[in-house]
This record gives structure tokens, C-alpha cells and sequence, in this order.
């Protein structure tokens, strides 16, 4: 092991339970246990866990908070309902994304789950923002774990641990109770395209629950699951990933993220800057696409239409619920209808690929 990772609660577990370590963003992560299609159809058909610790979780509390936070986020913060939960971007001054997050409200604070490779970045940018502003702010990543419990029989292996009801939480609502007697936040969201749950508590527990819930959801088909299925969940879902579709030179109306923006809010930073972008007409498109055959085009391949570049891919993998490559691209407006064929430079190789809808899938409900 190395001295210069971080590590979760649950690492040891990791390791003596053949999981395949990783550095990412420099903590040392499960990318896998058995194999990536395994865990990812049991995400899909029964439940997988993930340890998702290595997540930045920061607490706002104080007069201020709400107000601080409108000023940092697109979205709007002072709408939230106790208990709601909102997908919200922080932009810098150009409308570039500097992260995108999570901004949860509870009774007496707020929490925003931000992404890992971005922590002490946005840790940064908020401490440069908050002067003139009655707010205390924590850092909690450290002392609190965090996992997500994905797939249609979370709810049924979850809730006989929890003292409240978690069938009567919507999506993207959480609440705070206690999970196996000892205080949590548990709240229905996640990044598979699944229902599922993301539970909050002090790292002393983390173990405890890991091996209960283990234990537990044997006999319903869960098992542990890595960063790997992870990503080819959230690629069918056509959820995007920081540093892939998402970064400081994209804005989130080329990101296809306009419902996470609110222009008649609140002032937040970047936003004459995006009230331009968004009425810039002759921006990129994020799109879906897909393939034949097993060879997927991979972030960095180049689309074509004839001799013509016309986009780049930020994601691609093979999908195991679909059976076929599939990926994510922005592309020149004009080749984004769905139907569209263009050409994936795979290795100096040129290989069909057809723009397609996102999402490539969606749960039943």
C-alpha cells in the first residue's frame, strides 16, 4: 500500500475480498471483484454495493448557508423542501464547470457531495467566496463514510436496518434517521440509473453496515461492486462524468445540462456568462451513439463525416445490458440528429457509428 493514497473505512474489506485496487483520484478504490459485466448486471437485475467514501461530503451551517451556497450554485438552492436533494453545477466567472454536485437540505444544514477528483479544488473555490457571508463550513470527507446500495432489491434489503420507512422517500429526497441504532442520512439517489439509496455516517460504523448489508442481501443477489460497473451504469444512463463530458472549458448548456441551470435565480457566479452561452446557437452537442460489433471508440476518438472532423468521443465502453458498444461524443449541431452515421477513428481504423437517444436505458418504473 502505498503512504501517499487515502484510504476508506472499508478498504481492508476491499482487499482481503479480491478486489482489484486502483488509484483514483488518489485514494486506492475497488475497480472490481469478479468481473465488470458480473457486477454490472447484478446492479441491474438484484443489488450491488458500492464504497463511494472516497467522495467529498461538505456541511453548511449558519445564517448564511442558503444564500452562500445560491451564489456558488446554478440551480436553486433556496427552493429546496427539508429533505430534498438537487443536481446543481459550480461554474467559474466564464461558465466553465468547476464540478458538478449534489446539494442536499435537511432540518438544521445543507450537504453538497462533490466529486472526488474535484475536493480540495471546490474546497478552494468556496473559501475564496465567503467572505461578507455568516456561514461555517466543513469538510467531513474523513470522518464520514458513504456508500450506495443500487439496484431493484435495495429498497428490500435497506430498509428492515433503518428506523424510518424508506419506502416513503421520493427520488432525490433523503432524510436523517438511524441505520442499525447509529445516526445516518440515507437518500434515495445514486449514479447507475437504478433506485437505490446513498447512506451517510460516521466512518466508526462503516464496517458494521458494509458486512451487514453483505450478509443481509446474500440470499437477494447482492454483491460488492467496483468503480468499473460504475462506469458502464452511469454510460447507459448517460450520466456524465467530471473530466469526460464535463470540465472548466464546457458549459452546461453544450453539456445538455439546462435543467440544473436557473438564470432567474438567484446571482450565482458565471451567470452572465452562461446567459451569453445560452444563446449561442452554434455550440457542440452531446450525443449518444452506437455500434456494432465489440469494439468500442474510446474518450479521445475522433468523428468523421467524410474527410470532415465533426466531434470527439468523451466516453465510450461496451454495454453489457445492450450488448453493443456504446459512448458519448459532442458533435457539430448538424450531425447530432439522431440516425446521423459517422465515422469513429479507432487506432487509424475508420468504424461506422450511428447517433443515437439518450438515455441508451432507462428503468422501468
Amino acid at each position: 500500500m502505498s503512504d501517499s493514497l487515502l484510504y476508506t473505512a472499508c478498504h481492508q474489506w476491499h482487499v482481503d475480498h479480491g478486489g482489484r485496487m486502483v488509484d483514483f483520484a488518489g485514494w486506492e478504490m475497488p475497480l472490481l471483484y469478479s468481473n465488470i459485466t458480473a457486477e454490472h448486471h447484478a446492479v441491474r437485475k438484484t443489488a450491488g454495493l458500492f464504497d463511494i467514501a472516497h467522495m467529498g461530503r461538505l456541511f453548511f451551517t449558519g445564517p448564511d448557508a442558503c444564500r452562500f451556497l445560491d451564489t456558488l450554485l446554478t440551480n436553486n438552492v433556496e427552493s429546496l423542501k427539508p429533505g430534498q436533494i438537487r443536481y446543481s453545477l459550480v461554474t467559474n466567472e466564464s461558465g466553465g464547470i468547476l464540478d458538478d454536485v449534489l446539494v442536499y437540505r435537511f432540518t438544521d444544514f445543507y450537504m453538497l457531495v462533490v466529486n472526488a477528483s474535484n475536493r480540495l479544488k471546490i474546497v478552494d473555490w468556496i473559501e475564496k467566496q465567503r467572505e461578507g457571508f455568516d456561514v461555517q463550513i466543513e469538510d467531513l470527507t474523513s470522518e464520514k463514510f458513504m456508500l450506495a446500495l443500487q439496484g431493484p432489491e435495495s429498497l428490500g434489503i435497506l430498509n428492515p436496518l433503518a428506523e424510518a420507512d424508506l419506502s416513503e422517500i421520493k427520488y432525490y429526497f433523503g432524510l436523517e434517521t438511524q441505520v442499525l441504532g447509529v445516526d445516518a442520512l440515507v437518500s434515495r439517489t445514486g449514479y447507475t440509473g437504478e433506485d437505490g439509496f446513498e447512506v451517510v455516517l460516521d466512518q466508526s460504523q462503516a464496517m458494521l453496515l458494509w458486512e451487514r448489508l453483505i450478509s443481509d442481501g446474500a440470499s437477494a443477489g447482492l454483491i460488492a461492486a467496483g468503480l468499473g460497473c460504475r462506469d458502464t451504469l452511469r454510460l447507459e444512463a448517460a450520466m456524465p462524468l467530471y473530466g469526460h463530458e464535463l470540465d472548466e472549458q464546457t458549459d452546461p448548456f453544450t453539456a445538455g445540462l439546462n435543467f440544473a441551470v436557473k438564470l432567474q435565480g438567484a446571482d450565482f457566479i458565471g451567470k452572465e456568462s452562461l446567459i451569453a452561452a445560452k444563446a449561442c446557437e452554434d455550440r457542440k452537442v452531446r450525443v449518444g451513439f452506437t455500434m456494432e460489433g465489440k469494439r468500442a471508440a474510446r474518450e479521445g476518438c475522433l468523428l468523421y463525416e467524410g474527410d470532415q472532423q465533426v466531434g470527439a468521443v468523451t466516453s465510450g465502453s461496451f454495454s453489457p445490458t445492450l450488448d453493443m458498444p456504446i459512448g458519448m461524443a459532442y458533435v457539430d449541431a448538424s450531425y447530432a440528429e439522431p440516425g446521423q452515421i459517422l465515422e469513429a477513428d479507432i487506432r487509424g481504423k475508420r468504424i461506422a457509428v450511428k447517433i443515437d437517444t439518450l438515455p441508451f436505458y432507462k428503468r422501468e418504473r
